[in-house]
């Protein structure tokens, strides 16, 4: 009798979510090569991003990184987890920057499950997250929330 594997890596259903739900992400540190290849694909060719030495004022501790890449780092590792094959679409989202990321800062976050509200089409749900991206100090660098529309069973 052949038995058929089972699947991994598919991230949770709506019906897996529940407001009050926190998780933590893995945690994820921050590089040079990261920050220059963001800013060469981005075209974010300024300042602040590409000479060292202008963010000192800012950041002492080593280059600057954009908060856009910052973000993104961690939308990656929820897409990896959370909602892997089962995120439908960003609807939203609505972020305040709170502190500088350098490289070799180790960056993660904390996501509380605000709100799940089926929608009356296809079994799918909105999922409302608070996502608190911290450093390795405990500081919360980034804060955001986001409005995520979520596959079914």
């Amino acid at each position: 009798m052949t038995q058929s594997p089972r699947l991994v890596g598919p991230g949770f259903y709506w019906q897996d979510f529940s407001a009050g739900n926190r998780y933590r992400t893995l945690a994820r540190t921050i590089t040079e090569a990261d920050i220059i290849a963001f800013v060469g694909v981005t075209g974010m060719t300024e300042v602040l991003f590409t000479d060292q030495t202008f963010g000192e004022g800012v950041a002492a501790r080593g280059r600057v990184a954009p908060a856009a890449l910052t973000y993104t780092l961690i939308e990656g590792i929820q897409c990896q987890t959370l909602i892997q094959a089962t995120g439908l679409a960003l609807l939203e989202v609505d972020k305040k920057v709170l502190a500088p990321v350098a490289a070799g800062d180790t960056v993660h976050a904390i996501v509380d499950v605000l709100e799940v509200r089926q929608t009356s089409k296809g079994n799918r749900a909105v999922v409302k997250t608070r996502n608190d991206i911290v450093n390795q100090n405990g500081e919360t660098v980034i804060t955001y929330t986001a409005k995520r529309l979520v596959a079914g069973r």
